[in-house]
Formats: C-alpha cells, sequence, structure tokens
C-alpha cells in the first residue's frame, strides 16, 4: 500500500529498495532498449566493416579482371598482328615465286635461243670448213 501512495506521488521503490522518481519497469526498459541499441550500433559497425572488406576484395578482383582483360587484348591485338605479318611475307613469296617462274621461262627462252645460235654456228662452221 505505501507503494501505491509513493507511485500516486510520482515515487516509485526499486528492487533495492531505493526510492525513484521513475518507474521500475520503465527504468528496466529504457535500460534494455539502451543496450538493444548498443548491441545494434555494434552489430552496424561489424556490418560495415564486412561490407567494406567486400568492397576491398570486389575492387583488387575488379582491377585484377580489368589488368587480364587488358592482356587478353594485348594477346589478341599480337596474334593478329602476326596473322596479318603471316598474310603479308605469304603474299610477298608468292609475288617472288612468280617473278622467279618468269625469269625461269625467260631463260628456258634465252637457253633454246642461245642453242639454236650454237647450232647455227656450229653448222656454219661445219660447212666453212667443208668448203675447205
Amino acid at each position: 500500500m505505501a507503494n501505491e501512495v509513493l507511485a500516486k506521488a510520482g515515487l516509485y521503490v526499486d528492487e533495492l529498495n531505493k526510492i525513484r522518481i521513475a518507474d521500475p519497469n520503465i527504468t528496466r526498459q529504457t535500460q534494455e532498449l539502451k543496450d538493444d541499441c548498443h548491441k545494434f550500433v555494434d552489430r552496424m559497425v561489424e556490418f560495415q566493416g564486412i561490407v567494406n572488406k567486400s568492397i576491398a576484395v570486389s575492387n583488387k578482383l575488379a582491377t585484377l579482371v580489368e589488368q587480364e582483360k587488358l592482356k587478353a587484348i594485348g594477346s589478341r591485338n599480337l596474334l593478329e598482328s602476326v596473322a596479318k605479318d603471316r598474310e603479308m611475307q605469304q603474299q610477298q613469296l608468292h609475288a617472288l615465286l612468280l617473278e622467279k617462274k618468269i625469269e625461269l621461262e625467260r631463260l628456258k627462252v634465252q637457253l633454246n635461243t642461245l642453242k639454236k645460235e650454237e647450232a647455227e654456228q656450229n653448222e656454219l662452221i661445219e660447212q666453212f670448213l667443208l668448203q675447205r
């Protein structure tokens, strides 16, 4: 009954039998809320740390992916360059082969001409020798 009279006056008695201005239930709930808030803040700090680590890992992976992508582009360009060089070299060799074939035909014609000329000269020499 004394508690009721004190409660009407806005005073309360806690578990330690101390007189309080605030209701012990409200004080306890307030303390629980305060503890929950601290736990929440701690969890948020921990979560922020995890997020920061995840972002750092993602950024590092993005950098590595970008480097590998640049290497792949460089390799592809080098491969294309080698293929173009090979094609150009093949065309040059083909042109050289055609030049050599033309030269061979020219030399064959020249050889045949020289053989005919030699035969004619040998014939003239024989006729000259026979006329003597």
